[in-house]
């Protein structure tokens, strides 16, 4: 499964725990980080100045490693 840019921070946690180790690596706060985050992945990456090539990058990533990983 592709995770989309759209992804709420919250459902993200909840279907793919293991993101968040990439999130932490990459400064964007989640939930888990002891931050309340809400609104979608593209969202918090771009309020954490990330620019919009910075973010499909991101979310390029997110989902390779994802991939990689075991269940």
């Amino acid at each position: 499964m592709k995770i989309p840019q759209t992804i709420t921070i919250e459902d993200l946690i909840t279907a793919h725990p293991r993101a968040v180790r990439f999130l932490v690596e990459h400064r964007i706060p989640c939930l888990v980080c002891g931050e309340p985050v809400w609104g979608t992945l593209e969202e918090v990456a771009h309020n954490s100045g990330k620019s919009p090539v910075e973010i499909e990058d991101l979310v390029a990533g997110l989902n390779a490693a994802l991939q990689k990983e075991p269940e």
